[in-house]
Parts: C-alpha cells; sequence; structure tokens
C-alpha cells in the first residue's frame, strides 16, 4: 500500500530514474532533485515525509562531508524530517557520524530493492511516529490552557427553560453545529459544555475560545496555529485551537465580535475541515464539533453588513436560545440554593440558609446581570455573613431600582408596607436603626408593623 511522500536527492540521473521506478510503488509522492542547492526552497513548497540523502556531489570527492553537511541544514528546517543516507562509499565512522547528527539510517550502492524499500518505509513510520507525539505535545499545550471544566449544571423548573432543555438533548448527540444566543450571564457556556457532555465527544476535550478577547494580529496564530519562524516572537511550533479541538468541542464564545475580515477566514476553515498554520502550506484535515455563542442580535448585524450571512447558516443549523433571569423568576428560589450550597462549602459556612425574605427579595429583583449576577451576589452574601441565615439586607442589589419599579401603580399603603420591610431587612432587624431612616418614632414603627403583619 502506498503511503506518504518522499524526496530523493541524488546527482546521478540514471540512479534517479531508477528508484523513481521502483518508489512509486510504495509512495503516492515521489520527488527528484539532482541538486541539493534547491533542497530548503522544495521543502518549503511540498509536504516531504522522509528523505533519501547521497552524501557526494562533487566529482573527485568522497567523504560525505556534503551529506552531513545538507543533513544538517535539512535537520535545522524541520528536525523531526527523517533522513536516510545514500552513499557508494562504506564507511564505519561516516555511518557512527551521520547517525549522531541525526540521521535514521545508512544505505549503501549498489543497493538491494528490498531492503531500501524496508529501510524509507521504516523511516517513513518513524517521521509518523514523532509527528503524532510532536502534535500531542502541542495540542496539550493548549489543552492545559482551555481545559475541560467539570461544572454541576441547575437547569430550574420553568417552562421556558424545560422546553430549551428538550430541544438540547435532541441535537446534543449529533454534530450540527451549534449558535447559542442569549444576554449577557445567561450561562451560554455552561450551555455549551452540557451539550458537549452529553454528546458522542464527552470523552474528548472542549476547547473554549473567547472571540471577543482575541485581537485581529493573533486571530490566525491562536485559532490556526503556526510554525517556527513564522513570525518575530515565533520561536516553537504551535497547534491552535482548532487543532487542539480534534476530535472533540471547539466554543467559539461571542463570534458577533469578530471583525468582518475575519469572518471569511473562519468561514473557510470551517466549510473544508482544514487548517493550515500561519508560516505553513500544509492544511491538516480536522474532525471538530463546533458551538458558538453571542449576545448580539446576529441577524440584525447580518441584515447591517456587520456579519456574513453564509457563515452564520454555516455556525446556526441549530439555534438555542438562553432566556433572561427575569423571564424566569420562578427558578431563582432553586437557583439560589444551588449557587448558596456551592459556596457555602467553598468557604467553610455549611450550616447557611436563605430565609423566607431574602428569596422574596431575589425573586422580586430584575437582575439585569442574569445568572451571573445572582450567583455573584449568592457568593459575596456568603463571604460577609455571620449568621446562619441570610436575609434580604445580606444582598447588595440595586434596591433603589427595585424599590422604585415596585412602587410604581402600587397604593399608597402597599408603598409603606415595602418601605417598612425593606428597611428592617436591610438593618438586619435593628428597630431604632429602621425609625431613624423612615423617620417615625419606635412607637409608630412597631404600630405600623403590627398592622402590616410583619
Amino acid at each position: 500500500m502506498k503511503t506518504g511522500s518522499i524526496l530523493v536527492v541524488d546527482d546521478n540521473k540514471n540512479v534517479l530514474s531508477a528508484l523513481r521506478f521502483l518508489l512509486e510503488n510504495y509512495f503516492h509522492q515521489v520527488t527528484l532533485l539532482s541538486s541539493p542547492n534547491q533542497l530548503t526552497s522544495i521543502l518549503k513548497e511540498i509536504s516531504v515525509d522522509v528523505v533519501l540523502l547521497d552524501m557526494n556531489f562533487t566529482a573527485g570527492i568522497n567523504s560525505g562531508n556534503e551529506g552531513l553537511y545538507w543533513l544538517s541544514v535539512i535537520k535545522k528546517f524541520d528536525s523531526d524530517l527523517p533522513v536516510v543516507l545514500f552513499t557508494a562509499y562504506a564507511d564505519i565512522d561516516l555511518a557512527v557520524n551521520s547517525l549522531k547528527q541525526g540521521a535514521s539510517d545508512f544505505v549503501i550502492k549498489p543497493w538491494d530493492n528490498a531492503k531500501l524499500v524496508a529501510t524509507l518505509q521504516s523511516a517513513y513510520s518513524l517521521g509518523q511516529s514523532r509527528k503524532e507525539v510532536k502534535k500531542l505535545r502541542e495540542k496539550q499545550a493548549v489543552i492545559n490552557q482551555s481545559f475541560n471544566r467539570d461544572e454541576a449544571f441547575c437547569w430550574g423548573k420553568s417552562e421556558v427553560m424545560s422546553k430549551l432543555r428538550s430541544l438540547l438533548d435532541k441535537v446534543a448527540k449529533t454534530d450540527a453545529n451549534i449558535l447559542i444566543t442569549g444576554e449577557n450571564g445567561t450561562g451560554k457556556e455552561v450551555i455549551a459544555r452540557e451539550i458537549h457532555r452529553l454528546s458522542m465527544r464527552y470523552e474528548e476535550v472542549l476547547v473554549s475560545v473567547d472571540m471577543g478577547a482575541i485581537s485581529d494580529t493573533l486571530f490566525e496564530s491562536e485559532l490556526f496555529g503556526h510554525v517556527k519562524g513564522a513570525f518575530t516572537d515565533a520561536r516553537t511550533d504551535r497547534a491552535g485551537k482548532f487543532e487542539a479541538a480534534d476530535g472533540g468541542t471547539l466554543f467559539l464564545d461571542e463570534i458577533g465580535n469578530l471583525s468582518y475580515s475575519l469572518q471569511a477566514k473562519l468561514l473557510n476553515v470551517i466549510q473544508s475541515m482544514k487548517v493550515v498554520r500561519v508560516g505553513d502550506n500544509k492544511p491538516i484535515p480536522l474532525n471538530i464539533r463546533l458551538i458558538c455563542a453571542t449576545n448580539r442580535n446576529i441577524e440584525k448585524s447580518v441584515q447591517n453588513g456587520e456579519f456574513r450571512e453564509d457563515l452564520l447558516y454555516r455556525i446556526n443549523t441549530i439555534h438555542l436560545e438562553v432566556p433572561a433571569l427575569r423571564e424566569r423568576k420562578e427558578d431563582i428560589p432553586e437557583l439560589a440554593k444551588f449557587f448558596l450550597l456551592k459556596y457555602s462549602e467553598k468557604y467553610n459556612k455549611n450550616d447557611l440558609i436563605l430565609s423566607k425574605n431574602a428569596i422574596q427579595q431575589l425573586k422580586e429583583y430584575d437582575w439585569p446581570g442574569n445568572i451571573r449576577e445572582l450567583q455573584h451576589a449568592i457568593e459575596k452574601a456568603v463571604i460577609l455573613s455571620d449568621g446562619t441565615e441570610l436575609q434580604a439586607g445580606d444582598f447588595y442589589l440595586s434596591r433603589q431600582e427595585k424599590i422604585n419599579s415596585k412602587l410604581t401603580n402600587m397604593s399608597l399603603i402597599d408603598a409603606e408596607k415595602i418601605l417598612i420591610e425593606n428597611s428592617i431587612s436591610k438593618n438586619n432587624g435593628n428597630m431604632s436603626v429602621v425609625a431613624s431612616e423612615l423617620g417615625i418614632t419606635r412607637p409608630t414603627l412597631y404600630s405600623k408593623i403590627k398592622k402590616y403583619k410583619l
């Protein structure tokens, strides 16, 4: 079976012709070169898996030093490229020296066809193993920065989340590209991780990329990778996020922030499922599941000429809209208890519970920052808590905004009740402070508390 590409470098045209006839039966591509002076340019132009290199090119010189020199040139270009040296002058010291300098093997002319083919195929296999190890190392380096985070997930029991969960369960086990939309803080990345967890790729990595945090100048290097020397700071080969996610899931968060000029490059990779590293010309096949997310109205961005319509079609096979927290307030008590448990354990306050007035206040608030704001509010309350029960006053929300919205179209009696209730909660039941804040005496305060059954 034919495998790989071989480059043969020899100044004897008869040798080149004979080797072409032989090696075309075993390699997909056989490239012949009669002068080593073109070696570097050829290696840049074509993909080569193994090199068969003559050791002497100048008439009357049989030292093998020319071969050793060109061996060093090849190794400087690609240290992992296997090179088999070829000479008519057998010399044990020369053979040992060539192996020390990185040659994979040493073949003597005239050659035995079967032995030569076996040697070259062995060198090819060695090269493929090196490439695989290198690729895994590069991939691991990226994965170490973007490792899977196994986070617990709380769906809630609202109808809108039940519908979302039902749709997610249907599409998770497919490889369909998914676009997740929703306001900031609604949990789009958590949804993406839940899709990955339920998919057929759950044993592979999920690589998350914040597209809004990548500058235009670093976009290609970060996503597609680069080879050594591609630019000033490219000191080593580096796999990009696409390669790192190979076999698993790639999550492109805030894709709506990607500039129009870079959208075409992203589209090309998604369409072809091949990536070319910066500074290289070899396409690398990909096998990924793509999930994207944005807080923007992406269809409006298309209408405004800010987002490519063809890219939207590629990433939007399935569309999941994550609702804002104000649209699913019945889930707030369950979410609050979920985060309370998480942060109680984290900060060693395991006896904490939420009071009824705290839960009521959380339900009444509009949560412009959505679940993320709720999570931070719970964490802050846990950190600052002194007792075993969190009260409404332990939560530092946009209180005036909440009160103003609630007082709108409300009777004077109901408004007074709300004001007293919030002041008591805010001041942790210190009636002297409450009375002073409301501008009434303590007896009047107690009378109103009795009247409103607070």
